[in-house]
């Protein structure tokens, strides 16, 4: 079996899946952050060489204030959590999006998260945290608009690749696989640019209930695409 490079996951379903249980929406959140531990030691075992999770989008602030009061709260204790487990694992941590706009301890967490795992040999796990794809692409814009005006860039150096090493995502190769828990079918403003040539598998299991056997799956269906970038088939070796 073919293994995948990169996989993106949409984690989805976490407050559906507490309230299927008659319990609260952040009890979701907290088993759901709990199980990406799990998933990144499945990914790794697999093969897997980089996981980029989407945790927090830009549109994730309009939810009520209480759930974005704890979803703070946890991701405060999961930045503590995760510089143990990269420490445990080997693995290398960056966070995508606006930091800007997050507060300033969590800022110096994920400063201090990213630091610590920096030279770190496992899994490339990056976490998107207020993180919107048209977001990420305007800041890349208004950088390279700045770079041309102090004469770093020209217009006619634009290129795919020098747009690429504007984004969040610079260094990391794109997705080979996407993956939405849940049930929905869209992207919600996640990964724009760099799922052009991916893969998507669509599941209807909840996060927190996603396994390493749905892992599989999801696989086993990425194995039977024929991959095609630009029109021409992906070789096979």
């Amino acid at each position: 079996m073919k293994i995948p490079q990169h996989v993106a996951i949409i984690l989805d379903g976490n407050g559906r899946w507490a309230k299927s249980k008659g319990m609260p929406r952040n009890y979701g959140h907290a088993q759901g952050a709990k199980n990406v531990e799990t998933i990144c030691r499945e990914a790794w075992n697999m093969g897997i060489k980089y996981l980029t999770v989407y945790a927090f989008s830009t549109e994730n602030w309009k939810r009520p204030d209480d759930e974005v009061a704890a979803l703070m709260k946890l991701l405060r204790s999961y930045m503590k959590n995760c510089l143990k487990t990269a420490e445990k694992n080997h693995m290398k941590v960056r966070v995508i999006g606006d930091k800007t706009g997050l507060d300033e301890d969590i800022r110096a967490r994920i400063d201090e998260l990213e630091r610590a795992s920096a030279d770190n040999d496992g899994l490339n796990f990056q976490i998107a945290i207020n993180y919107g794809s048209r977001d990420e692409m305007i800041r890349a814009m208004r950088k390279m608009a700045a770079d041309r005006d102090a004469g770093k860039i020209k217009s006619e150096d634009i290129t795919e690749e020098l747009f690429s090493s504007y984004l969040d995502t610079a260094g990391i190769p794109d997705p080979d696989l996407l993956i939405r828990t849940s049930g929905e079918q869209r992207l919600s403003n996640y990964l724009l640019w760099q799922l052009a040539y991916t893969e998507f598998y669509f599941t209807e299991v909840h996060w927190p209930d996603f396994t390493k056997e749905e892992l599989v799956k999801a696989i086993e269906a990425y194995n039977h695409r024929e991959r095609r970038y630009g029109g021409v088939r992906e070789e096979t070796k």
